[in-house]
């Protein structure tokens, strides 16, 4: 009788919210910098007063544009899944076969999109910044600084590439430092530049320094964690074939958001200074985004897939229940935030060089509007997931259609009735129509109803955000107040303006756990209970929390 071997021991894996806080706080450390990186720049650079902000953020934006319909949407919503499957049923060699031929055919195609962007860039920008027509000096900077950034879409490609293998196999450390890379580098660029036109020329050739180090440190990340991807042929084969298909309908599904923004920007290119300011306002609420919407969204799509193939529907309840609870309880107080003291963090922080106050107060009502929009952003990172776990690309592709739809509209009406401000409320409610065409067909398809558990928890974290909002509101009042102590005072770099905003965001911080503690929103042993690690796969979470 031939003795039975002993049973392998069970690796243990992080759960899907330790996964969501180890990507979330890295990202944390990337959105950190970022903000260094766009305070000095703005400085640098000025705002309405100088061509050179306009036409950078302009550079910045358009290959990020690509980046994020490409590698953070439609691409990793296609991929992962796929790669996690044929990892978990036919083992790291044919993943790996797949992975090899999807890199060379996304390869292949961004440096087309990359080649075709530059040589046809002066044609592009006139209908992405129509506005920049009346300045014929800000029309060709931006046209310039474009066509150096467009080359960080291939690199972004690799890297997203992967990044997607190391996330399928439960690593998420260098998934989510190697944007930091991307703020070191722009600020040695820039740092040492006094002209705002040389400075715009530096931060532009440092984002293909970082581009080309995010590729190589993910390579790397990748083949550490075991995987062997190596160069090939370009091949359509038909499992290449089938990632096409549904990434066609995933490049809108995913990106509308992006698609808004977008739009706003063209909008925004016939006012001077506003793609710095509407660039301030998307720092702000990008930082909750990315922490939240985006890690949980990384880390829930391969638990949902893997739950869904295993025909397990409990732990797949009890994934979305987790996840939309959780959300709600980081994005709501930051929407909260922004809407309380919108013009308070954005003066208190950027004004400064080159960067004027009237500069400030206009993205301060830009981010006002950004802020009751941002749980929605938040939430449609979160809801995507339930489906393209399923398999199903085309159903958000058409609800991303129609939010497109009536962002362009209410865009341009906002815009010629009440002004600027108007781009960032359409944006805004086109994201939560986003957001009420998903819950609505979940919901009446029974693919996902929130428990009364977690229906009741969302209440209670609406309630404690909205006193938080309360509170800070009221600070932001009492601003003269708060920075007396500090008038004159200096810590480094950081003036009163700052000191105050600092401690204000610490107090916050350290009130909304009590006020969501208070409300039962979220319990001390709950929220222990979603960072503990646990034995057996990723797809394995307690089904009562929430």
């Amino acid at each position: 009788m031939t003795e039975a071997k002993p049973a392998a021991p069970v690796k243990k894996a992080p759960g899907m919210l330790r996964s969501s806080a180890i990507y979330a706080a890295l990202t944390l450390v990337s959105r950190v910098m970022g903000l260094a990186r766009d305070l000095v720049i703005t400085a640098k650079l000025g705002g309405s007063a100088n061509i050179a902000g306009d036409a950078y953020y302009t550079a910045l934006a358009f290959p990020n544009l690509f980046r994020r319909m490409f590698v953070e949407g439609a691409f990793a919503a296609a991929f992962v899944p796929d790669y996690a499957k044929r990892l978990a049923s036919e083992g790291a060699e044919a993943a790996d076969r797949f992975a090899a031929d999807a890199l060379a055919t996304m390869a292949a195609a961004t440096v087309a999109i990359t080649v075709a962007c530059q040589l046809t860039m002066p044609w592009l920008m006139r209908v992405y910044s129509y506005g920049f027509l009346a300045d014929p000096a800000k029309f060709k900077l931006a046209v310039i600084l474009t066509q150096i950034t467009m080359p960080y879409l291939p690199c972004m490609v690799i890297a997203g590439l992967f990044s997607g293998v190391l996330t399928a196999r439960g690593r998420f450390i260098i998934y989510g430092f190697y944007p930091t890379i991307l703020n070191v580098v722009m600020l040695a660029a820039v740092l040492p530049q006094h002209d705002p036109t040389r400075a715009a020329y530096a931060a532009s050739g440092g984002v293909i320094v970082a581009g080309i180090s995010q590729g190589a440190l993910c390579w790397w990340g990748a083949h550490r964690s075991g995987a062997r991807i190596h160069p090939r042929h370009l091949k359509l084969t038909p499992e290449i074939q089938g990632l096409l298909r549904r990434m066609v309908p995933g490049v809108l599904a995913s990106s509308a958001t992006q698609i808004n923004i977008f739009i706003s920007a063209m909008l925004a290119s016939s006012v001077p200074g506003m793609r710095v300011w509407l660039n301030i306002a998307e720092r702000f609420y990008q930082l909750p985004l990315s922490l939240v919407g985006v890690a949980i969204g990384v880390a829930l799509l391969p638990r949902l897939s893997t739950a869904l193939h295993k025909h397990d529907g409990s732990d797949a309840q009890a994934a979305m229940d987790q996840a939309i609870v959780f959300a709600l309880a980081l994005s709501f107080p930051a929407a909260a935030a922004l809407m309380a003291m919108p013009g308070y963090l954005v003066e208190g922080l950027f004004t400064q060089g080159a960067f004027t106050v009237s500069d400030a107060r206009a993205s301060a009502a830009l981010l006002f509007h950004y802020g009751w929009g941002l749980p929605a952003f938040v939430l449609i990172k979160i809801l995507q997931p339930a489906f393209f776990a399923r398999g199903d690309t085309r159903r958000p592709m058409n609800y991303s259609l129609l939010s497109v739809a009536v962002n362009v509209a209410l865009g341009i009406i906002l815009f010629k009735t009440i002004g600027f401000q108007g781009i960032a409320l359409a944006t805004a409610a086109a994201s939560w129509l986003t957001v009420a065409q998903m819950v609505v067909w979940l919901w009446t398809t029974k693919t996902w109803r929130p428990s009364a558990r977690a229906r009741g928890k969302m209440v209670r974290v609406g309630l404690s955000s909205a006193a938080l909002g309360g509170a800070l509101a009221l600070a932001a009042q009492a601003r003269p107040i708060l920075e007396s102590p500090f008038a004159g005072a200096h810590l480094g770099p950081l003036h009163a303006k700052e000191i105050t905003i600092l401690l204000l965001s610490l107090a916050g911080a350290a009130l909304y756990p009590v006020l969501l503690f208070a409300f039962g929103g979220v319990t001390p042993a709950e929220a222990r209970a979603a960072l503990q690690r646990r034995r057996g796969d990723v797809s394995v979470e307690t089904p009562d929390q929430p």
